[in-house]
């Protein structure tokens, strides 16, 4: 059943999975046949759950499963850090530079963290700047390379 569900892209960036992102929690089916899907969204009010909603009934309906129920959880809150290495490398293919570094939540108490640079994922240069923190989604923050004068979006580190 997760092989189903892992199928779903998301809507705003497609070549994801909704395994990719780390929002696909969990999927359980009752005696009766009845699924049940759970999933976090990126940040509360995320536009997109709507869309992922009706795809995982769709995907589930085509194997032949009609009661299917998808669950939003908001606790915990999703984080970058849920994301798999597989769906970071398809950002950078994409044209989306991937979040680096853990989020608060996954920091340990020790060394203060710097800020790193963003490597630009058309040319690979450090030398890359921040336009403004929101992007075309709420996640995601607009950036420019100083090398290539390319803009792209960066995925933040939530």
């Amino acid at each position: 059943m997760w092989d189903i569900a892992a199928t779903v892209c998301d809507p705003e960036i497609p070549v994801l999975t909704i395994e990719d992102l780390g929002i696909l929690r969990n999927v359980e089916v009752a005696g009766t046949g009845k699924v049940t899907v759970t999933i976090t969204p990126t940040y509360s009010g995320c536009p997109a759950m709507d869309a992922i909603r009706d795809d995982l009934q769709a995907a589930f309906k085509k194997e032949g499963y009609e009661d299917v129920q998808v669950d939003l959880v908001l606790a915990p809150a999703w984080t970058t850090d849920w994301m798999t290495e597989a769906g970071k490398a398809k950002l950078q293919e994409y044209g989306i530079a991937p979040p680096s570094g853990m989020s608060d939540a996954a920091r340990h108490a020790g060394p203060i963290r710097l800020k790193m640079a963003v490597k630009c994922p058309q040319c690979a240069s450090l030398n890359t700047k921040e336009l403004t923190r929101f992007g075309s989604t709420s996640c995601k923050a607009l950036y420019v390379c100083q090398d290539c004068k390319e803009p792209f979006d960066y995925f933040k580190v939530l």
